[in-house]
């Protein structure tokens, strides 16, 4: 087949070997969400590994960004939303009643396709998370915190003299990797990323695409994204969503090389999508 995305053969081996033993995190078993009387969501089976990049592709209003956001409960904040099925990260169940929502936002952070910085300072938009959740004892701790933070986001080269700037004065590139180290800052152990590039420049995509390959080190990081060349840049595994419905999931370089499902090979091939 003639697929739209080359991966070469070192790609796509070192993608293999880098999941290959990888514990699972996350599991999602037979999950349905619906929106009022619509069905979203149908029956998704999907585990997801930990310390490895797992892509969600597929056409517009699919189903893969409402997936996403089951993974830290966001839904729960839309009143028409109902999820059913189960999601375990580490074996317990996520939509435990008792289990508390705001300490699993703190283990699954978020970043949104749009930069969303908090009108507050720069140093104030990544300490924000350690100062509410207590993890920093000391104004030396939550420093050393924001700095280590702003270093793995790629970012504290060009901040470190201007904290006290407002975080919406950074470039939209920066105020992306600004969020990245703002979710990081609590010690999360997954990072979701909705479509995390869509609004910036090829040169800010590139930066936070190494980002992301450096992250998944320490961190399970799930992306949205739109763009099948940036899946397979970025991800081991991918996972092809159509019509609610999780069509196929895979190693990156098979989903996009040797495709089972024909709707998969339609898609990667730009004939619908």
């Amino acid at each position: 087949m003639n697929s739209m995305v080359q991966l070469d053969s070192a790609t796509a081996i070192a993608a293999a070997a880098a999941v290959a033993g990888n514990p699972v995190k996350i599991v999602a078993q037979g999950v349905n969400v619906y929106y009022g009387e619509k069905h979203a969501l149908r029956d998704v089976d999907l585990d997801i590994q930990e310390r490895a990049v797992t892509a969600l592709i597929g056409p517009s209003g699919c189903g893969k960004s409402t997936f996403l956001r089951c993974l830290n409960r966001m839904n729960d904040t839309i009143p028409a939303c109902r999820v059913t099925g189960r999601i375990a990260m580490d074996d317990q169940d996520i939509y435990d009643p008792q289990l508390d929502v705001v300490q699993l936002r703190a283990r699954v952070g978020m970043v949104f396709q749009k930069p969303n910085p908090f009108p507050k300072s720069i140093f104030e938009n990544v300490a924000y998370g350690p100062r509410i959740h207590g993890l920093a004892r000391n104004k030396a701790e939550l420093e050393e915190i924001v700095a280590i933070s702003l270093k793995r986001a790629g970012l504290f080269d060009e901040v470190k003299d201007r904290l006290g700037d407002s975080g919406t004065s950074l470039s939209g590139g920066q105020q992306q990797r600004l969020c990245i180290a703002r979710a990081i800052a609590v010690s999360p152990e997954v990072i979701l990323m909705d479509e995390p590039c869509s609004a910036l420049d090829p040169i800010a995509t590139a930066k936070i695409e190494e980002l992301i390959d450096e992250l998944r080190e320490n961190f399970t990081i799930v992306i949205v994204t739109h763009s099948m060349q940036q899946a397979a840049r970025v991800s081991q595994r991918t996972a092809f969503f159509h019509l609610g419905v999780l069509v196929e999931i895979g190693i990156t370089s098979d989903i996009f090389t040797t495709p089972k499902d024909r709707r998969t090979q339609d898609y990667i091939t730009g004939r619908f999508g």
